[in-house]
């Protein structure tokens, strides 16, 4: 009895695990980039509401209770609440703002207070007071953090992050064939359709000869 010969059905290479890798990583980065957003708001809320904002340590005049690199929280506050030992930020007209030691202060005549700063690591106060009617006092600070946020606000970084999250989402949202893990599955050899053969054409009977 002559039977036709059926070859093994042809699979496709398995791409899951890569696309839920891919995935995953794009996941990662959105919700990152989530927080971050979400810092960012809190960040303006809280300057506009309460006032507060944060400061970069790029001297070490403050050592070692804040040492260089460090970056601080601040909270502004009217300079008559300012007490002798408060460590704040006063600005400075035409230049950056300084962040000292209060060792000194008095009031003026003209309704603002006279604070004299010192660094803890400076010998000698700074060389002139400061006639001031507001202050940024340091709430706390963490050190190590002034490069990393002086490098988030680089146009060159924002522009790399922002071009490499438009990368992933249009990667993910961009259309792709459909993979059929069973396509090609019920394609007999030398042949060009995919249905499966009946079982009676597929076994051929042989001839039989008559009694004569």
């Amino acid at each position: 009895m002559n039977r036709a010969v059926h070859s093994a059905p042809a699979t496709r290479p398995r791409r899951a695990p890569r696309r839920r890798a891919l995935s995953l990583l794009l996941g990662g980065v959105l919700n990152a980039a989530a927080v971050g957003g979400a810092i960012c708001i809190l960040l303006v809320i809280l300057a506009v509401a309460m006032h507060i904002s944060l400061i970069l340590f790029r001297t070490g005049s403050m050592d070692p209770t804040i040492p260089q690199g460090s970056l601080a929280v601040v909270k502004e506050i009217p300079a008559s609440e300012v007490s002798v030992g408060d460590i704040v930020t006063v600005d400075r007209e035409g230049r950056l703002p300084v962040t000292h030691r209060v060792i000194g202060l008095e009031d003026t005549d003209g309704g603002a207070t006279r604070l004299t700063l010192q660094g803890d690591a400076n010998p000698v106060p700074d060389p002139a007071p400061y006639d001031v009617t507001t202050v940024r006092t340091v709430l706390f600070a963490v050190p190590g953090l002034a490069a990393p946020v002086a490098a988030l606000g680089s146009p060159y970084v924002l522009g790399s992050v922002t071009l490499a999250v438009s990368a992933l989402v249009v990667w993910a949202l961009w259309p792709r064939r459909r993979d059929d893990g069973g396509a090609g599955a019920g394609v007999e050899a030398g042949t060009g359709t995919g249905t499966k053969p009946d079982a009676r054409e597929a076994e051929v009977p042989a001839p039989r000869s008559e009694a004569t």
